[in-house]
């Protein structure tokens, strides 16, 4: 019988590091969300001293740059390459209808 397992060159080490990354990814989607929707000092109420949505994001935002740390330094990307096209952003920024120009370029 065939293997018809689909096999995209990953090892198990990319695969699980892009899971992370995917987890860490969506994690922050649902901070913001919840942001949006009840504001950044709001808290679980059924949670006695549960952290601020503002806190939640925070710490889902360092996850996600312990993962992109850990992706570049495992070889996964080029934290250079993955910077180094500034001229990218800068044509976002006009995009922009309520940043201060000199914050984000």
């Amino acid at each position: 019988m065939p293997d018809t397992r689909f096999d995209n060159g990953l090892s198990a080490a990319e695969t699980e590091r892009l899971a992370l990354l995917g987890e860490e990814c969506a994690e922050i989607g649902k901070a913001i969300g919840k942001i949006l929707r009840h504001g950044a000092e709001s808290r679980n109420p059924d949670v006695a001293g549960s952290p601020t949505n503002r806190a939640d994001l925070e710490r889902e935002i360092g996850d996600l740059l312990w993962v992109i740390d850990l992706m570049a330094h495992c070889g996964d990307f080029s934290m250079l390459r993955a910077r180094a096209d500034s001229g990218r952003h800068a044509r976002k920024v006009r995009y922009l209808h309520h940043q201060d120009g000199e914050s984000v370029s």
